[in-house]
C-alpha cells in the first residue's frame, strides 16, 4: 500500500488535517481547523500546538467569544498553563484570555499510568504507524487519580476500540473514559 514508513506518515496526516467534524463546544488544539477558519481562531490553535512543552500527556482547547478567547484542558506541566495564556494574549485582535486550564496534581502513580499507558497504546503496531510519528500523536492521554481519559481524533472506530482496550489493559487504571471522536463522524 505504501512503498515507505513516511509515506504512511503523510497519509495519515493528510487524513486527520482534513476537516473534522466537531461536536464539542470548544475547538480542540490538536485536530486541525476547517480552511475558512477565523484568522484569530487558525493562529491561537497554532501557538498552542508550538508550545514546547505540549505533549501527549495534555489536553489544550480553547473556545472563542469575540474577541475574548478562553483556554480549557488539563496539563502535566504547572508551567505550561501561564505559557499557554501568555501566548495568546500576544495575538493580534485578542483583547482578553480566561485560562481555565486545570494542572493535574503531581502524583507518582499517574506517572507510571501515563508512561505504561503510552507504550500500550503507541506501542501497539497498527495505532504507532498511524498516529505515533508526530510531534504531538493525536491520541491524548489525560491521567489523573488513576483514571485514563483518552482525548484526539483517530481515523476510524477500529482505532478508537483498539486505544480503549490497550488503555484499559494497562495495571493500577481504576477506570479507562474513551473520548476520542472518529474523524467525520
Amino acid at each position: 500500500m505504501f512503498r515507505s514508513m513516511s509515506q504512511a506518515v503523510v497519509a495519515a496526516s493528510l487524513i486527520l488535517s482534513a476537516g473534522l467534524a466537531q461536536k464539542k463546544e470548544h475547538n480542540d488544539v490538536f485536530v486541525a481547523g476547517e480552511e475558512n477558519e477565523a484568522r484569530i481562531a487558525k493562529e491561537v490553535r497554532h501557538r498552542l500546538v508550538m508550545l514546547p512543552y505540549y505533549g501527549v500527556f495534555d489536553d489544550l482547547a480553547f473556545r472563542m467569544d469575540g474577541s475574548t478567547v478562553t483556554l480549557l484542558g488539563k496539563v502535566v506541566r504547572p508551567s505550561l498553563k501561564p505559557d499557554a495564556e501568555n501566548v495568546v494574549k500576544r495575538i493580534e485582535g485578542v483583547t482578553s484570555v480566561v485560562n481555565e486550564i486545570q494542572v493535574l496534581p503531581p502524583a507518582p502513580m499517574d506517572d507510571q499510568i501515563r508512561v505504561a499507558a503510552f507504550r500500550a497504546i503507541y506501542g501497539d503496531p497498527e495505532l504507532s504507524i498511524r498516529y505515533g510519528h508526530r510531534a504531538v500523536p493525536p491520541i491524548h492521554i489525560i491521567v489523573e487519580n488513576g483514571r485514563i481519559t483518552l482525548e484526539g481524533v483517530v481515523a476510524n472506530e477500529t482505532d478508537k476500540n483498539l486505544a480503549n482496550i490497550r488503555a484499559n489493559g494497562v495495571p493500577n487504571v481504576f477506570a479507562v473514559t474513551n473520548a476520542l471522536r472518529v474523524e467525520g463522524g
